[in-house]
C-alpha cells in the first residue's frame, strides 16, 4: 500500500486526487435533494467517476473518491455515517485500481484498448467487487453506529453503485484512457508499474473480497429478514468483513 503514500510525493498525483475530488462532489452535490434513503444515499450518478479515474489515476483515485464523497456529504448528509462513506468511497476507487487483472482477463497490451477482448468483463467484475465492498463496510458503520438497517442500505448502494458505473463507465474509459495515456498522466505511466496485476496473492485477494461480501450480505439480510438487533448483526458480519479487508491488502 506504499502508492498510497507516494501520491502526496507527487505534484501529478496531487493534483488527479483534487481532480477526482472535485469532479466526484460537483455532480454528487446536485442530487443531494433526491435521497434513496435520507440522510444517507441518494440516487447518485456521479458513480461512474471514482471508477473510471481508479484505472486513469491509481492511488490518487482513492483519496479523491474518498475526500469528494466527504464534500458532498457537507450539502445534506454529513454525520457520523460520514467517516464510513470516507473508507467505503476509498476502496470503491482503489479495489478497481489494485485488482484489475487479478480476475486474468484484461489484456496485458498496454496498446489496446482497456475494455478491448475481454477487458469489458474484467471491467464489470472489478467494479462489482469496488461496489460490494464499498456496500458492505458502509452498511455495517450503519449498524454499528445505529443510524439505519445497514444491510438493507447496503443493497441500495451496491445496485447503485455498480448499475451507473457499468453502464458510463465504458464509454467514458473509451474517450478519455487514449486521451489521457497520449499526456503520460495514466497512474501506470507515472509510477512506471504493470498497469495489469495477474499474480497468485491478487487474485486470492480478489476472490476472498467476492466470498467475504456474499456472506456479509448473505449475514446482514438474513438479520433484516428476521428482525435482528444492530448489534447481532454487527458481530454477525464481523468475521466475513475482516475477510474482506485481508482480500483488500493482498489485491
Amino acid at each position: 500500500m506504499r502508492d498510497l503514500f507516494a501520491v502526496w510525493k507527487n505534484t501529478r498525483l496531487v493534483v488527479q486526487v483534487a481532480l477526482t475530488a472535485g469532479l466526484y462532489a460537483a455532480i454528487l452535490i446536485p442530487f443531494k435533494p433526491i435521497p434513496l434513503v435520507p440522510g444517507i444515499t441518494e440516487v447518485r450518478p456521479a458513480n461512474a467517476i471514482p471508477i473510471v479515474c481508479a484505472l486513469l489515476f491509481g492511488p490518487a483515485a482513492a483519496w479523491g473518491s474518498a475526500f469528494g464523497n466527504l464534500i458532498g456529504d457537507f450539502f445534506g448528509t454529513l454525520g457520523p455515517g460520514s467517516l464510513f462513506g470516507f473508507v467505503g468511497n476509498f476502496l470503491f476507487a482503489y479495489i478497481p485500481y489494485r485488482a484489475w487483472g487479478a480476475h486474468r482477463l484484461a489484456r496485458r497490451e498496454v496498446d489496446a484498448p482497456i475494455t478491448a477482448g475481454r477487458g469489458l468483463w474484467e471491467y464489470f467484475l472489478v467494479t462489482g467487487a469496488a461496489s460490494l465492498v464499498c456496500a458492505v463496510v458502509i452498511g455495517w458503520g450503519c449498524e454499528l453506529l445505529g443510524l439505519a438497517p445497514g444491510f438493507a442500505v447496503a443493497n441500495i448502494i451496491v445496485l447503485n453503485n455498480f448499475i451507473v458505473a457499468a453502464i458510463l463507465g465504458p464509454p467514458l474509459l473509451l474517450a478519455l484512457y487514449p486521451r489521457v495515456k497520449r499526456w503520460g498522466l495514466l497512474h501506470w505511466q507515472i509510477l512506471g508499474r504493470d498497469p495489469v496485476r495477474r499474480s497468485a496473492r491478487a487474485s486470492l485477494g480478489a476472490l476472498l473480497c467476492w466470498v467475504g461480501c456474499a456472506a456479509a450480505l448473505a449475514l446482514g439480510n438474513a438479520a433484516v429478514i428476521r428482525q435482528a438487533g444492530g448489534t447481532e448483526v454487527v458481530q454477525a458480519v464481523a468475521v466475513p468483513l475482516a475477510v474482506v479487508l485481508v482480500g483488500v491488502l493482498m489485491v
